[in-house]
């Protein structure tokens, strides 16, 4: 009889996991075909705010979700801009909405793009790009994202003059930019609609990067568990270890930072390092502090490091003679802190700058380097 309860017990909590495991799939349900397209009221880049019947004299209208950070999203943008001048006049409307919570984008995840997620950075990449079309933001409550269901971006739905939807999925199939498609999805479904035709194919698949929910922002706090994890250290080196490290041998994008423990400025923009330092590392990205700290100061500038979980190469200057130091770095560098370079594997540098950083800059300077950037070069 005891087995039998344990039996009917391990049977119930499976059936239980499974359908907390059921739940978890349908819970970002994607809209059907021939299903009503659902009301929303977001916010636009342009300071407007975005309803279903703002686009209620459109013979087609085409919601795409997109983003800024996913290199699909991004090797989708000019084609998105074209098919919307494309079809401006034929009574086509195109809407963009970003569906992300940005607190869910893990930095990984940010390493091929030089803004993330959130409404002002939207703004950068609407005016950077020239987009044609509304670009609303959905990440504070994702309250419309969750009625279409999209599951990846770019996820388009195409809907027609009644709104009710004809066509979800891919605009193409071919992701990469510089290579012709050979089935036009989108282009396809908004003409068989313009001419009362039935959509040969009205649902793709789609391929990007997956839509970064609100119920996935645990990740920081895991992700501060790992970084935790990883082990700090600080080497000495002299003027002619640092004239090697700018020369830069080896295969990885070298970002150098010049700091001191006394140095206001230097101490304030080192999370912005690190930052940058977790962003592209995984894309070939490699940072390297050295510290003007004296050398009898070592065990302060490592617990500095190691309060700052800096894992990448650190080092501490030995020689006596700082204008050594200031000549071994760049000639061109007056000697003032925080000092930051960035190298390619020539030796050749692509930005140097005194003073503290601008971490916008530097990371469009890093995402702009040949050896970054999009995923498609």
């Amino acid at each position: 009889m005891k087995k039998f309860k344990i039996r009917i017990s391990f049977i119930l909590a499976l059936l239980l996991g499974l359908s907390k495991l059921s739940f978890a799939f349908d819970e970002h349900k994607t809209l059907a075909i021939g299903e009503q397209a659902p009301d929303f009221s977001l916010p636009g880049i342009d300071g407007k705010t975005y309803t279903l019947q703002s686009f209620k004299n459109a013979k087609v209208l085409v919601v795409v979700f997109m983003c800024n950070h996913c290199p699909t999203s991004q090797a989708y943008e000019d084609r998105m801009i074209k098919l919307t001048a494309d079809y401006a006049s034929k009574g086509v409307s195109v809407v963009a909405i970003n569906p992300n919570n940005p607190a869910s984008l893990r930095y990984d995840e940010l390493g091929y793009s030089d803004l993330g997620d959130s409404f002002e950075e939207m703004k950068v990449r609407a005016k950077d790009k020239g987009f044609n079309f509304p670009y609303l933001y959905d990440g504070e409550t994702e309250a419309a994202s969750n009625k279409y269901g999209p599951v990846a971006t770019p996820h388009i739905f195409v809907f027609d003059k009644d709104r009710k939807l004809r066509y979800n999925g891919r605009i193409d199939d071919m992701e990469n930019p510089a290579k012709t498609p050979k089935s036009q999805d989108v282009r396809n479904a908004i003409d068989a609609v313009l001419t009362g035709k039935e959509i040969a194919v009205p649902v793709t698949k789609t391929f990007g990067c997956s839509v970064k929910w609100a119920e996935k922002k645990d990740w920081i706090d895991k992700a501060q568990i790992q970084w935790a994890k990883e082990p700090v250290k600080i080497d000495t080196i002299s003027a002619a270890g640092i004239a090697t490290v700018v020369k830069n041998h080896s295969d990885r994008l070298r970002l150098i930072n010049l700091w001191a423990t006394w140095c206001g400025p230097c101490v304030a923009e080192f999370d912005d390092l690190v930052t940058l330092n977790r962003l592209y590392r995984d894309r070939g990205l490699e940072f390297v502090s050295i510290s003007a700290d004296d050398p009898v100061n070592k065990d302060k500038a490592l617990k500095f490091l190691q309060r700052k979980q800096s894992s990448g190469t650190n080092y501490i200057y030995t020689g006596d003679d700082k204008y050594k130091m200031i000549e071994a770095v760049d000639p061109k560098w007056d000697g003032a802190l925080p000092y930051t370079m960035l190298v390619d594997p020539e030796g050749k540098v692509v930005y140097s700058h005194q003073g503290a950083i601008d971490i916008e800059e530097v990371k469009k300077v890093i995402w702009n380097n040949p050896m970054m950037g999009r995923i498609y070069k």
